[in-house]
């Protein structure tokens, strides 16, 4: 009988001890999304004087689904402009199954990307990541390896 109580009470702590550690792993908000990619980091890698980001809210691509944060960059004279939107899913499986929906929308005719745990760019040469819970999308219109660049700056912070 105490061997079974024994196994028991240690398949819990187990259970629990993993749980604990996966939520661990989960990246927080940040209390400025933005700040994962600095004007300067925008400025050095497509080129350009950009400003201060612009911050709003991201609307939830699906109903019951978090917020994000849009991050507007933009050259002194509007000519360029770059789109920086992040989610910070509850958990890295809700990401994945968020990531793998929205790709449906917009994945026909991508083409993959070496950022984070998985990534493509869309027709529109935009680019969509996602490592651990947290999901975010760049678009710039322009080069794709700049992105990709910028992807792996924001990735290589989460």
């Amino acid at each position: 009988m105490t061997s079974n109580n024994t196994r028991s009470l240690f398949f819990v702590s187990f259970l629990f001890a993993a749980s604990v550690a996966s939520v661990a792993r989960a990246a927080d908000a940040p209390a400025d999304p933005c700040s994962l990619l600095p004007a300067a980091t925008v400025s050095t890698t497509l080129g350009g004087t950009y400003g201060a980001p612009e911050k709003s809210v991201a609307p939830r691509p699906f109903a019951n689904t978090v917020q994000g944060t849009d991050c507007h960059y933009a050259t002194a004279d509007g000519r360029h402009e770059l789109l920086f939107r992040i989610y910070f899913d509850h958990s890295a499986t809700e990401a994945t199954e968020l990531h793998a929906r929205l790709k449906m929308f917009f994945g026909s005719g991508s083409t993959s990307a070496a950022v984070g745990d998985e990534a493509y760019f869309d027709r529109n040469h935009a680019l969509h990541a996602r490592k651990g819970n947290v999901r975010f999308f760049l678009s710039d219109g322009d080069d794709q390896t700049k992105v990709s660049a910028l992807g792996n700056a924001v990735a290589g912070q989460l």
